[in-house]
């Protein structure tokens, strides 16, 4: 049943993709994915709610994310690196969600909006978190205003959406590395940056992109 699950949920995007959210019906989702009309509903209870799922999925996942690194790491540095990553990896692995989430957003129910809106102020939130973290424990520099500092982060890696192509020059791991590599740059204090960048040039890393 999973299965059929998400072969609707596929279908749909490419059919929102093609033709938006309006332009699209459920007869036309059910056609396409070689289903019945019992079968959509048995997952979701109406297209409100599959458009829900598909916003849903990508940012349950970031939000997923960043919270094991939380966990999983005692460093702010470690943290911040893990959390970059994952969201940079995001625009990859849901990039047909987030493409119909940035077209279709605007069509969300206020109820499923604000479900949203919660699971992605965590998120800003998290990330806040770690960066007042790290200028507390003094990894971080603490001239940098936190809330302006973690929404530029934010700004910077949302922006990937405009650009980032499958079969680009670089690879979304590469371009993680990248981000990585100028967030640090920018939070670390000169010393824990000299430090940062002698490590950095002992391993293989973007600096070998041609």
């Amino acid at each position: 049943m999973a299965k059929l699950r998400d072969t609707i949920i596929e279908t749909s995007l490419i059919l929102f993709e093609q033709n938006g959210f309006h332009g699209v019906t459920v007869n036309q989702i059910v056609n396409a994915s070689l289903t019945s009309k019992g079968g959509f509903y048995h997952h979701f209870k109406s297209k409100d709610e599959l458009l829900f799922v598909i916003h849903d999925t990508f940012i349950t996942y970031v939000l997923k994310e960043a919270k094991a690194a939380n966990q999983t790491h005692a460093s702010p540095v470690d943290k911040i690196q893990s959390i970059v990553r994952a969201f940079v990896k995001v625009f990859d692995l849901y990039k047909p969600h987030i493409s119909v989430f940035y077209q279709e957003n605007l069509y969300l129910k206020p109820k499923y909006e604000d479900q949203i809106k919660q699971k992605r102020d965590q998120f800003k939130q998290m990330v806040l978190r770690v960066i007042e973290e790290g200028q507390q424990l003094g990894y971080f520099r603490k001239e940098l205003p936190a809330i302006i500092t973690s929404m530029a982060i934010l700004g910077m890696v949302n922006w990937i959406y405009k650009w980032y192509k499958e079969d680009g020059d670089y690879s979304i791991e590469q371009i993680a590395d990248v981000y990585v590599d100028i967030i640090l740059h920018a939070l670390l204090p000169a010393a824990e940056e000299e430090e940062y960048r002698q490590t950095m040039l002992q391993v293989p890393f973007f600096y070998s992109i041609k």
